[in-house]
């Protein structure tokens, strides 16, 4: 009798660990894990540049306040900053469209 690969091989998470192990595991951890996974997705999501760019935008802000001691720097600086986050983070998107609509025009 043949036993087919997917039958000898245990289920896996996309982490690689045996999807058995997940049910044994505390509730405390599950539930700490899904807490985490659920920051990581709400926090970076698909635009993981959205949230470096407002961590930047936020600690040059602090930096100019503290360092610099020059609160209308910050105040007109701010929203430039943002603005520019948005507009890199609405050209990678684009691009990656295009890369897309490329990609299954050659296929």
């Amino acid at each position: 009798m043949s036993v087919s690969p997917d039958e000898t091989r245990a289920a896996t998470t996309d982490s690689g660990h045996d999807a058995r192990d997940v049910h044994r595991a505390p509730a405390w951890r599950r539930g700490l894990v899904a807490f985490g996974l659920f920051w990581w997705d709400f926090l970076v999501g698909d635009t993981p540049e959205l949230l470096v760019g407002a961590l930047v935008a936020m600690g040059s802000a602090a930096l100019f306040v503290h360092g610099v001691g020059v609160r209308p720097v910050v105040v007109g600086a701010l929203p430039v900053l943002v603005v520019g986050i948005l507009i890199v983070s609405s050209l990678r998107a684009r691009a990656r469209i295009r890369a897309r609509a490329r990609s299954d025009g050659e296929n």
